[in-house]
């Protein structure tokens, strides 16, 4: 424990390995990262097949900062020779098995990230941080002490209180929904609670297994519709540095009321699944058959009930305000993630940081937490900043510009260049 890292990463998703790939040949920086799943896996339970990420492939770990990387997504293509069959593929997005292939390969490649292993405390010594993590195989626990901490623990399933309890195999998550799915497919009516990419991914695959199945197949969600993606240029541009720029120095509710505005740039359905959807309804109906479907927006589902083998749904069509329930065998939890804010924080750090609002903590343009007393010791999060950095939040396509900036930050010199305008629009 003698030896103190320039930081510490707790986390490895895509965010944090992004971090570690731009900092691999950074011989100044001694760092080491920590992952308590037991590899690299990127939302294992969605990689459905045939789905593609929502964007273009030059959102990798690196490329924006460095398209010349050994890291690079078109590098992966090259060293496994499937440069041809993606110029081929003509598409722009990456399917989600191989994006998680690729993270998989560039995780490989770095000595620094260590999986299986839990942080379990992290004590703020005022001039460093010691950082005690848990073995999950040897059940041991070992201490490392660190300048910095780079915190990205992701997020975590979200579902009401009224909605736990229930078997996996009955009432999911769709986070589980690759590991139930072959106990769905023997039900007679299954049903999808929610809405966003999620929600339609699933219903869309379940629809195309009803091309040798008879279940009835229902999707609830409270949204005004079924709406596609914004996928506009212009509107993509809301997710660029120079947005971020401009939401970070409004005012708190100001921020909130933005995230509402952008509700159809972040959580809308793309175009090829809902033309998916639509095309195989219309195959299914030739003829006068029924679909079996039903599809029912505007529905909030309060509460769930266990009745024998099924499950009772208290429904309200909010708009027309009226209540009814519905019955189904099968339950599906589209209700989207939370932050995982890891229980050692609030303990140790909830009353030394500032916070905009309950569980919202103060968070700086450069990512670092807002202490009540400055330190020159930075604590950076990429979990729960939506409020702050909105559209940077949780988009991959900024990921790397995150992690330009922050390294920027924490060496105190200006590695890479993350000065704009990087976008034909103007904010402000």
């Amino acid at each position: 424990m003698s030896d103190i890292y320039d930081f510490i990463g707790i986390g490895i998703g895509p965010f944090n390995l992004s971090l570690a790939a731009l900092t691999e040949d950074m011989a100044d920086l001694n760092s080491i990262f920590f992952e308590e799943t037991s590899k690299m896996e990127w939302h294992p339970g969605m990689l459905i097949e045939g789905t593609n990420l929502q964007v273009p492939f030059l959102a990798d770990l690196v490329t924006f900062a460095d398209p010349t990387s050994p890291f690079s997504y078109l590098n992966y293509l090259h060293k496994h020779k499937r440069l041809y069959p993606f110029f081929f593929y003509h598409n722009m997005e990456v399917p989600r098995h191989e994006y998680n292939d690729y993270l998989q390969w560039a995780a490989g490649q770095i000595d620094r990230l260590h999986f299986g292993k839990r942080v379990v405390d992290v004590w703020d010594e005022e001039d460093h941080y010691k950082v005690r993590v848990l073995d999950l195989d040897a059940e041991e626990t070992e201490e490392y002490l660190t300048k910095h901490i780079v915190m990205a623990t992701g997020s975590e399933p979200l579902i009401l209180e009224n909605m736990h309890g229930f078997p996996h195999k009955d009432v999911l998550h769709t986070s589980r929904y690759l590991y139930e799915k072959e106990a769905l497919l023997k039900a007679d009516h299954i049903t999808i609670v929610g809405s966003g990419q999620s929600a339609a991914e699933i219903f869309y695959d379940l629809l195309e297994e009803r091309e040798n199945k008879e279940f009835l197949l229902t999707w609830l969600t409270r949204s005004e519709g079924i709406f596609q993606l914004e996928s506009a240029k212009l509107g993509q541009e809301f997710f660029s540095p120079d947005y971020v720029n401009y939401f970070h120095q409004l005012p708190f509710k100001k921020r909130n009321q933005a995230l509402e505005t952008l509700e159809p740039l972040r959580n809308g359905i793309d175009y090829e699944t809902l033309n998916g959807i639509y095309e195989l309804l219309y195959h299914y109906s030739i003829g006068g058959k029924d679909p079996k479907v039903t599809i029912q927006p505007l529905v909030e589902v309060n509460n769930i009930e266990r009745d024998k083998e099924a499950y009772n749904l208290s429904c309200r069509q909010w708009q027309a305000e009226k209540d009814f329930n519905y019955h189904t065998e099968k339950v599906i939890l589209a209700t989207g993630y939370k932050p995982h804010i890891p229980d050692w924080f609030m303990k140790r750090y909830k009353n030394k940081v500032e916070w905009e609002d309950e569980l919202m903590f103060n968070v700086s343009r450069h990512y670092e937490l807002v202490f009540k007393k400055e330190r020159a010791n930075r604590f950076y999060v990429v979990t729960n900043i939506e409020h702050s950095h909105g559209t940077a939040a949780t988009n991959l396509g900024l990921s790397v510009q995150r992690n330009m900036e922050i390294i920027n930050h924490l060496t105190g010199e200006k590695r890479f260049d993350t000065d704009g305008p990087f976008v034909f629009q103007q904010f402000e």
